[in-house]
């Protein structure tokens, strides 16, 4: 999973985005509409990242088709130390 975080959130593009929407998740479940009015992106922005989140096992979406929320994983929870580590690492530079 590390090594899943590292190309999220360094190694490619939108990488702060991705951050960002992680952490609006951290602090609620959202949808999609949500995340681009709090961050200020584009919807399709959102949702493509939302797409690569899910895609590497950081996000999962409701059973809901519209309004679907965005909650992070299980497995991404056990790897928040991973993460800040991560970010910080990032927000440093």
């Amino acid at each position: 999973m590390e090594k899943a975080l590292w190309y999220l959130f360094v190694a490619s593009r939108g990488g702060a985005n991705r951050v960002r929407i992680v952490r609006e998740l951290r602090a609620r479940p959202r949808n999609a509409n949500e995340l681009a009015e709090a961050l200020d992106v584009d919807y399709n922005t959102i949702t493509h990242h939302l797409e690569m989140l899910r895609d590497h096992d950081v996000v999962e979406p409701s059973d809901h088709d519209y309004g679907k929320l965005y909650f992070l994983t299980d497995r991404f929870e056990r790897h928040t130390d991973a993460f800040e580590e991560i970010t910080a690492e990032v927000d440093a530079e």
